[in-house]
């Protein structure tokens, strides 16, 4: 198998971890399995580095396995042991109708990236693909997911397909952009995850729906 092949492929493995993280029932094993999907994205990074001689990538790696590895998936699920990893509130939509959204995301990206005439996207159109439909994947997650942690982590399924965009599109971008991309999205889950913390400890709830009074 060439290398190209095994990007397109590891690509693949992106949809089912993406899958997990939205269809799991308890968010800390969300959290677990969008930890699993960004070492399926060091492990991309690792190879389009090796096979287009883009050295830039082994920094975007490395950083990508300290924040989205490690730490992302660490404040999230301290956050959620303190609050006692709440299976409910749940998908808003039921699982059938949101596998059928993913495959929809799925068909346009593949469709629109058919149609995009670049050089460095010649090779890499299946990955492409996928890394586009994780923007929809992430917005799915955040309108069907009532539980406020899962939609936390629907962000962070966007921001891995912002990531792998810009990898197979600009593999040679300075590794500064990859740290200021990876820094923001820390700050952000941070941020995002204590005020999660102190909804819920102010109203005992993480169901978004239940945020009424809230309204101004």
């Amino acid at each position: 198998m060439s290398n190209v092949t095994f990007i397109n492929s590891l690509a693949g493995l992106l949809i089912l971890t993406s899958l997990l993280v939205i269809e799991v029932k308890q968010p800390r094993w969300s959290a677990l399995m969008y930890s699993l999907q960004s070492i399926v994205l060091v492990g991309i990074f690792l190879l389009l580095a090796y096979t287009t001689k883009a050295e830039e990538l082994y920094l975007w790696a490395g950083t990508a396995f300290i924040t989205k590895v490690v730490l992302v998936p660490w404040i999230l699920y301290s956050t959620l042991t303190k609050v006692g990893n709440p299976e409910k509130p749940r998908n808003a939509m039921g699982t059938t109708l949101s596998l059928i959204l993913v495959a929809v995301a799925l068909a346009v990206s593949f469709v629109v990236v058919d149609q995009i005439q670049l050089e460095a996207a010649e090779l890499f159109k299946p990955a492409l693909a996928v890394s586009m439909a994780h923007f929809f994947f992430g917005e799915l997650c955040i309108l069907t997911q009532r539980n406020l942690f899962k939609q936390i982590l629907g962000f962070c399924l966007m921001e891995n397909g912002s990531h792998l965009t810009l990898a197979l599109l600009a593999c040679n971008a300075p590794g500064l952009v990859e740290i200021g991309i990876a820094t923001d999205a820390v700050f952000g889950v941070i941020i995002m995850a204590a005020l999660g913390y102190q909804i819920y400890k102010r109203l005992g709830t993480l169901d978004t729906a239940d945020l009424n009074m809230l309204k101004g």
